[in-house]
């Protein structure tokens, strides 16, 4: 098999489960109000799942690096997503979606850390670009974002299960091919995390991007309501994202292009200051239209600074920890910051409206900006031990 052939059944995996995944992103907020809840009370759903996935991608990390495979644990949560949002949908009361939010993220969560750290792998084994394969996770975020905003605006926001059971099962066949990993190592022991947990420049990093990643989760959780609050149906909510992705994909589709003519750290900064200047311009918008066009910022913005910082914490962690790592950092990026992101956000747009949550979103990543700024310009920024 080819290289390229080799890479064929990794890149529809991506392709569908991340066409699942903007299902949830894009339309669960505006499920969870036609099921009669609040901005707060969707905002403790939304919360759920974060919280689930600080406890699911560690756990389900490290079985992956315990015992030395990726297949068979996206299996497995292939699985438990496909049964759990059976389930998950047929909820009503707030404590039971709560509850099964709970378990659907345990499963759900760790797919895409787990499908990016098997990418990222098998693009330095064969020494390709990571973002020529993870742009097709992208291709199917936008491809899913328009059709099914489409498709919900002709029949009805519950029927939000039927598209997304049709990826959840195109994401297991597909699981079936995939080439698994390969590590010429003993499976790692728990003593072994320890090195994540004393690897300082590993840490502050994560401290000081959460200042970005939190504003990024709030937009995720909040920007379908926003668009509604202004006026836009699903059928805009869609094709937002459908811009948004789009500009994703194209950054990552080029980043062999221009990725390593500087430092990850730099790149991470650059895309801080579009975030600043992405949300400042939110908070100033007065349309659905205004919102959409400003989508474009989502390349120069979450493209830019997942690609770089993925790259950063790769070097920072030795291959053995590779999957603990990287769910480590999943586990920052959409945990930690998702729970902040939902509570608060949800609250602010109660208490006040979407264009103050927004304002202080571009504050919050400015202030992220120059925090690492200054982590650059210090000794441990400028260290990868393990690249």
């Amino acid at each position: 098999m080819s290289k390229k052939d080799s890479l064929t059944p990794l890149k529809m995996l991506l392709f569908s489960f991340h066409a699942t995944n903007t299902i949830i992103i894009s339309f669960l907020p505006l499920y969870l109000k036609a099921k009669g809840l609040n901005a707060t009370e969707i905002g403790w759903v939304l919360a759920v799942g974060p919280l689930a996935s600080i406890f699911s991608q560690p756990f389900w990390g490290y079985m992956s690096d315990k015992y030395k495979t990726v297949k068979r644990i996206l299996l497995i949560c292939i699985i438990g997503l496909i049964m759990s949002s059976i389930v998950f949908f047929q909820m009503n009361g707030l404590l039971a979606i709560l509850i099964m939010g709970a378990v659907f993220y345990f499963f759900t969560s760790p797919i895409g850390g787990l499908g990016d750290s098997l990418a990222q792998r098998r693009a330095h084994d064969l020494g390709v670009s990571f973002g020529t394969i993870r742009t097709w996770g992208s291709i199917g975020f936008a491809t899913s974002s328009l059709i099914i905003g489409e498709f919900l605006r002709r029949t009805d926001i519950e029927y939000m299960i039927y598209p997304y059971l049709f990826f959840g099962v195109i994401a297991l066949i597909i699981t079936f091919r995939l080439k698994d990993v390969e590590v010429d190592s003993d499976p790692i022991q728990l003593k072994d995390v320890k090195q994540l947990l004393q690897n300082k420049p590993f840490i502050l990093f994560m401290l000081f991007m959460m200042l970005l990643t939190i504003t990024h989760r709030t937009n995720d959780s909040f920007i379908g309501l926003y668009i509604a609050q202004l006026g836009g149906g699903e059928e805009l909510v869609g094709l937002s994202w459908f811009v948004s992705v789009i500009s994703e994909a194209a950054i990552f589709a080029t980043a062999g292009l221009w990725f390593r003519k500087y430092h990850p750290i730099v790149f991470v900064i650059i895309s801080g200051a579009f975030y600043s200047l992405r949300w400042f311009l939110f908070a100033a918008a007065s349309s659905p239209v205004e919102i959409i066009g400003l989508q474009f910022l989502h390349g120069l913005t979450f493209a830019i600074f997942y690609l770089a910082s993925f790259d950063y914490i790769s070097r920072l962690i030795p291959r053995l920890l590779q999957s603990t790592g990287h769910l480590v950092y999943y586990s920052v990026f959409f945990g930690i910051s998702g729970i902040i992101g939902s509570l608060a956000g949800g609250a602010i747009i109660d208490a006040f409206d979407a264009p103050t949550l927004y304002f202080g979103m571009g504050c919050l990543a400015t202030v992220g900006t120059i925090a690492l700024t200054i982590y650059h310009i210090l000794p441990w920024g400028k260290r990868a031990p393990h690249q």
